[in-house]
């Protein structure tokens, strides 16, 4: 097994079920003898977490989109220098719930034509792409009434609506068509276990 830290991140709508996937996959591999860190954006690092709380929870109106890049570019940029960098660097592999691919979409895409000032911040404070993404594809308004159907705080963005959620998939989408490389799109209007069996597939092929 090689001693490189790998990195993976999970991308989608909200209540596309990349979060249980991202799990699901973390534990899959631990089964596996693999060294693994499981984390999320925003958050993952103690500062990113607070900086979590500002974005997600409180009236949709409460940032503008630039703002919010910059406070997520903040806790991102936290997250990689206490969280992602290190276990990288020891080997492990990084499982992430979320990372720079949904700023381009929420912030760069969805809320304004941002995409650029988005992608020079990563540029200058991130400077790391995941070596696979996996996407799991969603009808958004089936993840819609998922995402509202946990009824926790963190709901500002599903706040948004469905229009916000249709446009987030394309964006997706359309980040899976320009980074092919790294993307690997799987349907996710399925059971849990029949997305997970194509998400260790993909896995297997491309951590082994």
């Amino acid at each position: 097994m090689s001693s490189a830290g790998r990195f993976v991140t999970f991308e989608g709508i909200d209540g596309s079920g990349k979060s249980t996937q991202a799990r699901l996959l973390a534990e899959t591999l631990r089964a596996a003898g693999r060294d693994v860190v499981l984390t999320r954006e925003p958050g993952g690092s103690p500062g990113a977490e607070e900086i979590r709380r500002l974005v997600l929870e409180g009236e949709p109106d409460r940032w503008s989109a630039e703002t919010e890049i910059l406070l997520f570019t903040a806790a991102r940029r936290d997250h990689l220098e206490r969280t992602i960098g290190p276990a990288l660097g020891d080997g492990k592999v990084v499982i992430c719930d979320r990372f720079a691919d949904s700023t381009r979409v929420y912030q760069g895409v969805s809320r304004g034509d941002l995409r650029g000032l988005v992608d020079r911040l990563h540029d200058l404070m991130i400077g790391r792409e995941p070596d696979l993404t996996i996407l799991i594809d969603m009808d958004p308004a089936t993840g819609l009434d998922r995402a509202l159907g946990r009824g926790g705080q963190e709901e500002r963005f599903e706040d948004f609506g469905p229009d916000l959620q249709r446009r987030m998939r394309a964006g997706f989408l359309a980040l899976a068509d320009e980074f092919p490389a790294r993307f690997r799109v799987v349907d996710g209007n399925r059971g849990i276990e029949a997305v997970a069996a194509d998400v260790r597939r993909i896995a297997d092929r491309s951590l082994s």
